[in-house]
């Protein structure tokens, strides 16, 4: 299975940094936006595909943080030894934290709108 990683196509924050990836890194997977990917096909739900970034491969879905480092990974030189970082305690912990929080305010940085706010998972 090709791997593929799934983003949310409506929040602006996001689609930028997917461009970035698209025209700094050699990603050896299918990036697709979570309103045109077939979810169940992926094994995934739209509940996870709008609260997280996501990487689909043969050996499971990873989510957030984790996804980024699946990601770097697979990039290749340069970007592979910081995913490799990101996969080990306590750096991995750090790291979902850090992307909780940029995750929870991407409406608020550069290229966000408000199409890019989460809803609070609590809150539902």
């Amino acid at each position: 299975m090709t791997a593929v990683l799934v983003y949310d196509g409506d929040c602006g924050f996001c689609t930028t940094c997917v461009r970035f990836i698209e025209r700094r890194m050699r990603v050896r997977a299918r990036i697709t936006a979570w309103q045109a990917a077939d979810l169940a096909a992926l094994g995934v739900t739209e509940e996870r595909a709008r609260y997280e970034l996501l990487w689909v491969s043969g050996s499971g879905v990873y989510g957030g943080a984790q996804a980024v480092a699946k990601l770097l990974l697979h990039a290749g030189l340069p970007w592979s030894p910081l995913g490799a970082i990101l996969r080990l305690p306590p750096v991995r912990w750090l790291a979902h934290g850090v992307y909780r929080l940029v995750a929870g305010n991407r409406h608020r940085l550069p290229g966000g709108t408000a199409a890019c706010a989460l809803e609070d998972p609590l809150k539902r």
